[in-house]
């Protein structure tokens, strides 16, 4: 029974370790094998033990990008089974999150119930974004990362494939209403969606009888779709497999050594805020979190495992209703917090830019990191309709507090890493915003 019900579970577990294996295995393999160019003629060719240094270090680095070549090749092979994993999982989101939001609107009602959820939801999400730049601040100033880290400063130019982009009013507008439903379906962008559901499921809602049938239709269709993800979760174990054995090969697990600390103290803050703050919160308000953590332990495992919290979606829909929040609460609200409310991204953006900071040795100010909190609590908002969203606004509020952009480098090593923990943080934060909306309005567990 216990094996029957965790399966899932006990799948991905599974394939993450077999992943770290197969991956350290094929790295090593790999680092052994691949061809190196012979030094034999060097001697021939220099002429002083100056030039002969120079040429032994172009080798060298000739040798460094086709072993790096060589794993990037081998490990694209594995990542074709995330790839389809994560596929699959986009070509679910948008229908399910349009189905979804707009038959819990409709359930919902009118406009005044509509805006009294949302004034609430949003309060909430405001409030959460508060401690979660403020932790993210705590912790590193208190554990000072990149202090320790005591990195090399990039070379100056260095690409690091990240545009900077500043999130005006007019960028938020334009990543919030549509311009086209189809294009944003399209693109999987959730906030335009959703902004559209809600005036559907409104105006659905508002003409009674006649708009019974196309309500009718999307309840259909949101169930529809929540059986397809039940088919789609069947190939999670493979595409998490194919994900971490990827990293692996590419990175070898010497990645850790050096970043050990800096994700120790990444990770440490996300613990807190999940088993701290938002137990506390839960505490509260009398929502039994333990309860709440083990439905939603199965999304919170596939977010991790795949550093996706889009992967988590569906699954924490089913979950939430399972534990107890009506279809009305879960549609809404948790739609809302994929764009609003990334507890472990919006973390994520004061601690790198501190963390950037404190490498280069760069100080800032308390007044510098309370102006950049409360910068990053309005641009933080919509930021799921950017693409790479927490390192594009990092890259904005390192170019405005003049911090080198290239430090942005010093974090790609592991951000796969980091993504992981950010990415499971933000399912847990969206699962207990549902709970707690539910709980203001009356709703038992």
């Amino acid at each position: 029974m216990f094996w029957r019900k965790n399966f899932l579970i006990i799948a991905i577990i599974g394939a993450m370790i077999l992943g770290v294996v197969i991956g350290a295995v094929i790295n090593k393999s790999v680092t052994a094998n691949t061809y190196k160019i012979d030094r034999t003629s060097v001697d021939a060719k220099a002429h002083t033990p100056e030039s002969k240094a120079v040429l032994l270090q172009a080798l060298d680095k000739l040798d460094a990008a086709n072993l790096k070549a060589a794993k990037k090749t081998i490990a694209s092979r594995f990542s074709i089974l995330s790839d389809i994993f994560l596929l699959l999982i986009k070509m679910i989101i948008a229908p399910l999150v349009l189905a979804v939001l707009v038959v819990g609107v409709a359930k919902v009602g009118d406009f005044k119930s509509v805006g009294r959820i949302g004034g609430k939801t949003i309060i909430y999400f405001t409030f959460a974004t508060l401690l979660a730049l403020s932790l993210g601040l705590v912790i590193v100033n208190v554990f000072k990362p990149g202090e320790v880290m005591h990195l090399e400063r990039p070379a100056a130019g260095t690409e690091t494939g990240i545009k900077k982009t500043k999130q005006d009013a007019k960028n938020f507008v334009s990543h919030v209403i549509p311009d086209s439903l189809i294009r944003a379906m399209s693109e999987n962008e959730i906030l335009p969606i959703v902004v559209f559901a809600l005036f559907f499921g409104v105006a659905a809602a508002s003409i009674g009888k006649q708009g019974e049938p196309i309500i009718r239709a999307f309840d259909s269709l949101s169930h529809v779709m929540l059986k397809i993800t039940n088919y789609v979760m069947k190939f999670a174990p493979l595409g998490v497999f194919g994900a971490i054995t990827a990293v692996v090969i590419q990175q070898g697990l010497d990645v850790l050594g050096g970043y050990v600390y800096l994700i120790g103290c990444f990770f440490g803050g996300l613990l807190f805020f999940v088993f701290v703050i938002l137990f506390t919160i839960c505490t509260v308000l009398r929502i039994p979190f333990l309860k709440l953590f083990a439905h939603i332990k199965e999304p919170v495992l596939l977010a991790f495992s795949t550093a996706s919290s889009e992967s988590a979606m569906p699954k924490t829909i089913d979950a939430l209703e399972k534990f107890g929040i009506s279809n009305r609460i879960v549609s809404f609200v948790l739609p809302l917090g994929y764009s609003f409310n990334l507890d472990g991204s919006i973390m994520y953006m004061t601690f790198a830019t501190v963390f950037i900071a404190q490498s280069y040795g760069i100080h800032m100010s308390m007044g510098d990191q309370i102006s950049m909190m409360l910068i990053l609590l309005l641009t933080s908002k919509g930021m799921a309709g950017i693409p790479r969203a927490s390192l594009v606004i990092i890259a904005g509020m390192l170019d405005m507090f003049k911090i080198p952009g290239e430090g942005l480098l010093l974090l790609f090593a592991v951000d796969q890493i980091l993504d992981m923990g950010r990415s499971a943080t933000n399912v847990v934060g969206n699962a207990v915003a549902s709970a707690v909306v539910a709980k203001w309005e009356g709703e038992k567990f």
